[in-house]
């Protein structure tokens, strides 16, 4: 496992944390932690079986900006 912090753009609220929790989460991330008070997405994750572009891309799809 390897841990990744992402600043992450347009979160407002603690339902945008849960969202891109939820998602990542499914995606097969292995632990979350999303504050939008801190512009911050730290991610835990097997790099064998995930890459943090993909990561990333899911964030932005859900309409965020990682920076």
């Amino acid at each position: 496992m390897i841990e990744n912090k992402l600043t992450v753009k347009g979160m407002s609220c603690s339902h945008c944390e849960n969202a891109v929790t939820t998602e990542l989460t499914e995606l097969g991330v292995s632990k979350v932690t999303a504050s939008h008070k801190n512009d911050t997405v730290i991610v835990d994750f097997d790099p064998t079986k995930l890459t943090i572009e993909r990561i990333k891309e899911e964030i932005i799809d859900l309409g965020y900006e990682v920076v």
